[in-house]
């Protein structure tokens, strides 16, 4: 019997390096380049060979709701499923209380880096599993693969103290067989393979080559993260440096100044203000007599009066500035 495409997408995390916005909205939900990292995620499958015929399964936790109502509203046409991981334990576990959703081929991904990667190949995929990896500097931060010299992955290691392996695992991973994904889940479980109270993929893997598995590598070249607000900005810029814009159409606004690359949503509202470079302003967003760049304003946030650089303005928020007075003596140095 064939299965459909599973895409496992845990999105149960709280987001803590990314508050205050995720106080009120999980980080899958903040915009970067004119949409959410989420439609950034589900953009990189339109290479699948079949990419209408995948089925999401989504582990969602605190603020759960906001996804489910997302992806119903913004992607209809693919069909989705929802797991409640209601005490975040890593990984492997989101993907165990998902079980009942995966028979068959499988991708996992983290929904907080992106690669630009075609996964057209995956339609002829002779091996088992695929993990896809990016050279780094120093690999010490990370979880890398081991390749052996027969090219296939002998272990993965988190956070290794050697600078020997440097093939970075960038949060996507595929396995040709779901079930024997969780008999290696159920494996570490028993065995309390755990960090900081967490069960980590990457010990499933290891029990999975220790069962044989053939496991190779897929590298890409470009890698980016939105797990921080000053990762969130340098994926901001590379996006729109990379054809995320909509210069043609804001460079055609009048009583503003663009400098691309931007994006601003047609339904921005922006008077006397200079944009850009490296700006994306949300839907609604209302921005006068300002200058913002590098920065990223989400829907119907109001700037008025204020030079904003490096900034992420949360949805419906209000900056400006009213006028004051100083009184500065003699080599004072007053930043306003």
């Amino acid at each position: 019997m064939n299965h459909n495409l599973k895409v496992v997408i845990p999105m149960a995390g709280l987001g803590t390096r990314l508050r205050p916005h995720t106080f009120s909205k999980p980080k899958q939900l903040i915009s970067v380049a004119g949409k959410t990292v989420l439609d950034h995620v589900l953009d990189s499958l339109a290479t699948l060979p079949d990419p209408k015929g995948i089925e999401l399964v989504n582990i969602v936790g605190y603020l759960g709701d906001q996804l489910e109502e997302y992806l119903k509203h913004n992607h209809p046409h693919l069909k989705s499923h929802f797991v409640t991981q209601e005490d975040p334990r890593g990984q492997s576990h989101a993907i165990y209380l998902a079980r009942q959703y995966l028979q068959g081929p499988m991708l996992m991904i983290f929904a907080d880096t992106l690669i630009e990667t075609d996964l057209s190949f995956l339609a002829n995929e002779t091996a088992e599993a695929v993990v896809w990896v990016k050279p780094v500097t120093d690999p010490r931060r990370f979880g890398v693969a081991v390749v052996g010299e027969d090219g296939w992955v002998k272990q993965l290691i988190e956070k290794p103290q050697s600078m020997e392996h440097n093939l970075a695992a960038v949060g996507f991973y595929y396995f040709r067989s779901a079930e024997a994904l969780l008999s290696a889940i159920e494996e570490q479980m028993r065995r309390n393979l755990q960090l900081k109270g967490e069960f980590y993929l990457a010990d499933a893997v290891n029990i999975m080559l220790e069962r044989g598995l053939k496991m190779r590598t897929e590298k890409v070249e470009v890698w980016l993260d939105a797990g921080t607000p000053e990762d969130l900005l340098k994926t901001n810029r590379y996006l729109l440096s990379h054809g995320r814009n909509n210069d043609a159409a804001a460079t055609r606004r009048e009583g503003v100044v663009v400098v691309p690359p931007v994006f601003i949503h047609p339904s921005a509202e922006v008077t006397h203000a200079v944009i850009g470079p490296h700006v994306s302003l949300g839907a609604g967003c209302r921005v006068q007599t300002s200058v913002i760049r590098d920065s990223i304003l989400e829907d119907e946030a109001q700037v008025s009066d204020v030079i904003l650089e490096g900034s992420l303005i949360g949805r419906q928020a209000q900056i400006s500035r009213r006028a004051g007075r100083v009184n500065a003596g003699d080599q004072t140095v007053v930043v306003l």
